[in-house]
């Protein structure tokens, strides 16, 4: 049998898999964290949030902010995505604990997530 998927990236496309432990990058070049997870809506086809693990030792204090993909630019030379946040604005953005992924669906509260980055929810 044929792998359905011969590579996870191509030139365009990657793989959910693969973005997952991707670094996130300020503008000045800081390491903020890493996608922890891709948020997919179903039924309209958009990615709609990366959840971006900041800070921490060990899991420990670790913050978890969903971000608007619409955030993200990825850089090559970087190998990882690079927002346009401050290590001070990220401190004082929405987060989520691990085990709350459910409050994204809650259209009030991504709305509050895509309003705080200033870019406008995808579903309006």
């Amino acid at each position: 049998m044929t792998d359905f998927i011969a590579r996870d990236e191509t030139a365009t496309l990657i793989s959910a898999d693969k973005v997952e432990g991707t670094a996130v990058f300020n503008h000045d070049g800081e390491k903020l964290g890493s996608v922890e997870d891709v948020m997919l809506d179903k039924r309209q086809g958009n990615v709609a949030f990366a959840v971006m693990s900041f800070g921490g030792f060990l899991g420990m204090g670790e913050k978890h902010h969903p971000l608007p993909w619409d955030t993200l630019d990825y850089d090559e030379d970087r190998d990882g995505y690079v927002v346009n946040l401050s290590k001070e604005k990220l401190e004082d953005a929405p987060t989520i604990e691990r085990n709350e992924t459910n409050r994204l669906y809650d259209r009030s509260y991504g709305e509050k997530v895509y309003g705080y980055y200033g870019v406008q929810p995808y579903w309006i």
